[in-house]
């Protein structure tokens, strides 16, 4: 017989073939009898019980039969369904018997005015893909209405697909912030800074002072959060670079930009003064915590132990570097440095959708494929990829990014009674590996209820349809 036939039958016989793959204990978060036992009441807004929770944090934690309970904005707790009935006082209950409650996604880089050139250059290189098509359209189209007609649409895809806060970078980050702020979801806006004129700014010094003011307009809100966008080290020159990091510093922002996205970005950093770009960056003084770095590939070893040994944050873009050829990022190598990791989906012009689930099935299997390790990226650390670490990432996961008490009630239900998630033995695996956008069933952001089984609650969806029905008309004309 085949040593591998051999070990085969071993295990198939020692192992039990339904594991037990979460916690199902009467008692969460240091809750026990006595608590049961006392007089006290606690008193909550809303009470959901759900037959899975996937709180985050604690790693690795599948609660069953669980409720979690909202007062006002925030999450007050997370109890067996024994200790809600005893002592939680729930103005309203919703009972969802076959979903699963996890943290609402965040999408932690993206270009949500771009969502009205959803497939318009398509199957393109990234250099012409710009330059030929992206910004020739910007440059002719991009305006106050283009971008909040794109922000609601984007808002919208992302709502339905369980996403409840996402990082932008893009010209009018105020008309972002008002389709945020109607919709009631959560935005980090980083504004961009570059070195040439566009229809935002005309040169460095007035991207800054607008970022600036629109961090002002924005330092009390509850949704609006702020950052310093520069586009990419090859479009930003070193004062401005140096100047950012000086503001950054003293207004307690992270600086979310572009870094790495191809190998071609990397030699010709190489040509022009003998630096990579992240050398470059380190020596400018950008290397620190507060700093976000997108796609992040092409990396050498040098430049891991950099971003490393700095703090810094990287945002894994997979499914728009795949469809750009842009590289890959090798997420084994980043995780085995202790650097966190997020999960992105850039713009529709480049992926083609805003969709976090499937962001996550592809980050798995892509860093499976790239280590040639099977177990480089597991299922639990692609949900963290999309919860926890974009929080850390955006400098929020004190607030958001997990189920605790005391964080804001951002959440999404996902309805796992389908026949995708059929039969059922591990849920964090079926939400990362088999799990569709569709089945998010329900979606809360700061406590606010967004999607009511699968039913908007502050947007109009054909409304939203219509007015990019009209971008779509006027930049396909333009495209002729």
């Amino acid at each position: 017989m085949q040593p591998f036939l051999q070990r085969a039958i071993s295990i198939f016989s020692r192992y039990n073939p339904n594991p037990d793959f979460h916690y199902n204990s009467d008692s969460w978060a240091g809750q026990n009898e006595a608590i049961l036992n006392a007089k006290t009441r606690i008193e909550a807004d809303l009470l959901i019980s759900a037959k899975w929770i996937i709180p985050v944090q604690p790693e690795g934690v599948v609660l069953e039969d669980h409720c979690l309970a909202i007062s006002g904005n925030k999450i007050i707790g997370i109890y067996s369904q024994i200790e809600a009935d005893a002592i939680v006082d729930a103005s309203e209950e919703l009972q969802l018997p076959t979903h699963v409650l996890i943290p609402g996604l965040i999408n932690t880089h993206g270009h949500s005015a771009m969502a009205l050139m959803r497939g318009i250059a398509d199957d393109v290189p990234l250099e012409q893909w710009l330059e030929q098509s992206i910004w020739p359209l910007e440059a002719q189209h991009v305006s106050e209405g283009f971008v909040l007609a794109g922000a609601n649409l984007a808002i919208a895809e992302m709502v339905r697909s369980g996403t409840t806060c996402f990082a932008d970078m893009y010209f009018y980050p105020d008309q972002v912030a008002k389709a945020a702020l109607n919709a009631n979801i959560r935005v980090q806006l980083a504004s961009p800074v570059l070195d040439f004129p566009t229809v935002w700014a005309q040169d460095a010094d007035e991207y800054i002072s607008k970022a600036t003011k629109l961090h002002d307009d924005y330092r009390h809100s509850e949704l609006i959060h702020t950052a310093f966008g520069p586009h990419a080290p090859y479009t930003v020159s070193d004062a401005p670079l140096q100047k950012l990091s000086i503001l950054a510093e003293e207004m307690d922002l992270p600086i979310h930009m572009h870094v790495h996205e191809t190998a071609k970005e990397v030699s010709d950093a190489l040509a022009a003064d003998g630096r990579r770009p992240i050398e470059r960056l380190r020596q400018l003084g950008l290397l620190s915590p507060r700093l976000v770095c997108v796609h992040a590939t092409s990396l050498s070893d040098e430049d891991i132990d950099s971003l490393a040994e700095a703090g810094c944050h990287i945002v894994h873009c997979p499914e728009s570097n795949l469809k750009l050829a842009s590289g890959f990022c090798e997420v084994s190598k980043l995780n085995k440095a202790g650097i966190n990791i997020a999960l992105g989906t850039d713009g529709c012009a480049s992926n083609n959708d805003l969709d976090m689930f499937s962001e996550m099935r592809t980050a798995a299997l892509l860093a499976k494929a790239v280590a040639e390790d099977a177990s480089a990226l597991p299922a639990h650390q692609a949900l963290e990829m999309a919860t926890i670490n974009g929080a850390k990432a955006l400098g929020l996961e004190n607030v958001i990014g997990s189920l605790e008490a005391g964080k804001y009630a951002d959440i999404t239900a996902i309805n796992l009674d389908a026949l995708n998630s059929t039969p059922l033995y591990n849920p964090v695996s079926h939400l990362v590996y088999s799990t569709q956008a569709s089945q998010v069933s329900h979606v809360w952001c700061a406590g606010q209820l967004l999607l009511n089984d699968g039913s908007f609650t502050k947007l109009d969806s054909e409304a939203i349809k219509s007015d990019s029905a009209k971008w779509q008309a006027i930049l396909a004309d333009a495209e002729q």
